[in-house]
């Protein structure tokens, strides 16, 4: 076989085969390292489909460095009497596949399947921050190899295999070959279309292989979601993590995989959603409306209207109203000084009866639909969006606040207490969009809806000792 190749590399054992398409260990004789050598050969099997994925593949990886991909070598035409057609060198990585671990009886902890995890997504973001992006297009265990591995460590981890890989040029200009293997694929990948979310999916599919050793095909499905919680020992937030680039919609899944990552690495606090059932009990006495449909989620709270409160509420309205114009009427009399502080007394009052206003009249209302995210506030038919809407897409995190006593902490040590109001948050790039004015069972209440609407995990924003001068 050594002629067939040239002079250059002797075939010492063949790894792998698909129709046409032949991958050896070889010897690279002037430098007397092993490579790997992937030949295509001209025989019945060829489609000229297979050649434009093999010099693509080539070319991405000319152009590649990253210590977790191999690194190109070589490409040149094979023509011999025997063989003829194109091969194509890199080199060689002394490992085994994650296919081939699971195989010979490996199992991964949660610890493991993380590790692993953050490698690839780290691999990932090399990959789409490209100019174009690339996509692998066939993440999956077979295409994934680990070496030296120790103690608790997964091991180092190689992503092998580019030959269904693609740029982002290729999708917009022209129609794809749909490359990839079954079980493994999203439903736009299977469709035709693969984005670079869909290697994420991809991903997912991959670690819920390594947690049960069934192949992702083999799940059960509801509405085109794997549902594998029940075959797992999974902790809570991972396996909402695992849900969430699971989504078999693009637009659900994070948005990247640098945020997929991120969030990975940043679980805690989070509030574990094994005992979540019993937040979903919409309270008694709420006034907050909940709507929920194939198009839109929507969040309406009422105005609060009369109630005992309120009265006392305009009662204090009215007496700090008299005092702050008594102090108005003192100031005046003194210049510039006197003037800025009427001026600052009047609007402190005009902002208090607006929100006085608004409590008993105004509304609030939260809508995401399928592209958008919108917080409005409503009084007297006038329409008020403190924060501009955001894509749906961007939506990357859902924070609550219980209601609790926060400290401040002066620089002398002195501790003072504030009562900090339940609220919640949720957040699309570096947009918040915050309901406020709630009770703690209506938050409760509706983050958990919030939740299993957007498919995202919720957690609790820690609020710290506040130290002031």
């Amino acid at each position: 076989m050594k002629s067939d190749l040239g002079s250059r590399y002797s075939i010492q054992k063949q790894l792998g085969k698909k129709p046409g398409r032949y991958t050896y260990l070889a010897l690279d004789e002037e430098t007397q390292n092993l490579v790997v050598v992937k030949l295509l050969k001209l025989d019945r099997d060829f489609e000229w489909d297979s050649l434009k994925l093999f010099e693509r593949e080539a070319q991405i990886l000319k152009n590649l460095s990253h210590p977790a991909i191999p690194e190109y070598l070589d490409y040149f035409d094979v023509d011999s009497p025997d063989t003829k057609g194109f091969a194509l060198v890199q080199s060689y990585i002394d490992a085994t596949s994650l296919e081939e671990q699971v195989s010979n009886g490996r199992t991964f902890d949660e610890a493991q399947l993380k590790e692993i995890a953050e490698n690839i997504l780290n691999i990932l973001i090399h990959l789409h921050q490209r100019k174009p992006s690339i996509i692998h297009r066939d993440i999956k265990p077979s295409n994934i190899l680990l070496t030296n591995r120790s103690g608790n460590s997964a091991g180092e981890v190689y992503l092998v295999d580019f030959g269904s890989v693609q740029n982002i040029t290729v999708v917009e200009n022209g129609t794809l070959t749909v490359v990839g293997t079954y079980g493994y694929m999203s439903p736009e990948h299977f469709g035709g279309r693969a984005v670079p979310t869909s290697d994420l999916y991809s991903l997912g599919a991959t670690l819920i292989y390594l947690a049960t050793g069934i192949h992702p095909a083999d799940f059960p499905q509801k509405d085109l979601q794997i549902q594998f919680e029940d075959k797992t020992q999974l902790s809570p937030y991972f396996t909402a993590w695992l849900k969430k680039v699971l989504e078999p919609s693009q637009e659900k899944r994070f948005n990247s995989a640098q945020i997929a990552l991120e969030t990975l690495q940043n679980p805690e606090p989070v509030v574990n959603l094994s005992f979540a059932n019993h937040l979903a009990i919409k309270p008694v006495d709420t006034k907050i409306l909940f709507h929920k449909n194939a198009e839109k989620v929507e969040i309406i709270k009422p105005e609060a209207g009369w109630n005992f409160t309120s009265l006392g509420k305009l009662t204090h309205n009215i007496v700090s109203t008299f005092i702050g114009l008594f102090v108005v009427m003192i100031l005046w009399d003194i210049p510039l000084i006197g003037w800025i502080f009427s001026l600052m007394l009047v609007c402190s009052g005009a902002i208090n009866w607006v929100k006085f206003i608004f409590e008993l009249f105004g509304r609030t209302r939260l809508v995401i639909n399928q592209k958008k995210i919108y917080l409005s506030y409503e009084l007297f038919g006038a329409k008020y969006e403190r924060t501009k809407p955001s894509f749906r897409k961007n939506i990357l995190k859902l924070e609550y606040i219980n209601s609790f006593i926060q400290q401040k902490q002066n620089s002398r040590g002195n501790i003072s207490y504030k009562e900090v109001s339940p609220a919640i948050i949720i957040w699309a790039g570096n947009k918040q969009y915050k309901l406020t004015g709630i009770t703690q069972t209506e938050v409760d209440w509706l983050i958990k809806e919030l939740s299993d609407s957007l498919k995202l995990p919720f957690q609790r924003r820690v609020v710290p000792i506040v130290k002031s001068d």
